[in-house]
């Protein structure tokens, strides 16, 4: 549903978003209604737009439709916090800041809170030029490949588990051997 996309353009941008225009929804035409609202009235402000099949898409959850959608809308709220910054820096002393219209929280640490450090770019920004599509794939082979690893680790662990009580099934075997050596030898004595 858009109602969360809303909110979370709100909390960088609040000037932007009236959250007033969105409902919680399960009916599919209420969920495109939200996504149209938000194309029309806080998309188009950061030029940004999500077309029609990509919303149809959204809507129905087709897998990793809202990752490349969320991933474009960080870049595009990344641009708009930048420049708001320029014309924060920019401005004379005595004019009161665009920033200062904003709720007070809205500051330097989210905004550092929001990049990733300079040198380790995120899947977006080192794909963002290739067509929607073949990103789509990426993202969802990168997901694949995680998700692999994971398992690969997991995996690993477990064989290491396995090793560990192997070695103790070992240890355990050749202690009741010698246990048992030494109730024959006890017992052919007498």
């Amino acid at each position: 549903d858009g109602v969360l996309v809303a909110e979370v353009v709100k909390h960088f941008l609040p000037k932007l978003v009236d959250s007033h225009n969105y409902f919680p929804a399960n009916s599919t035409q209420q969920k495109l209604s939200n996504w149209q609202i938000l194309n029309r009235k806080v998309f188009s402000k950061l030029c940004y737009h999500i077309p029609e099949d990509t919303l149809t898409k959204l809507i129905k959850s087709s897998p990793g439709i809202i990752e490349t959608v969320l991933c474009m809308l960080r870049q595009k709220i990344e641009e708009e916090l930048n420049s708001v910054q320029q014309m924060e820096h920019y401005s004379t002393g005595a004019d009161k800041s665009f920033l200062d219209y904003g709720p007070p929280n809205m500051h330097q640490p989210q905004v550092e809170m929001w990049y990733n450090s300079q040198n380790q770019r995120s899947f977006c920004e080192q794909y963002s030029h290739l067509d929607p599509e073949i990103r789509l794939l990426l993202e969802e082979k990168e997901q694949a490949l995680f998700a692999l690893r994971e398992t690969v680790g997991i995996l690993q662990m477990k064989v290491q588990r396995l090793e560990h009580l192997v070695k103790l099934k070992d240890l355990r075997i050749e202690d009741l051997t010698r246990h048992l050596k030494k109730q024959k030898s006890q017992t052919t004595m007498m």
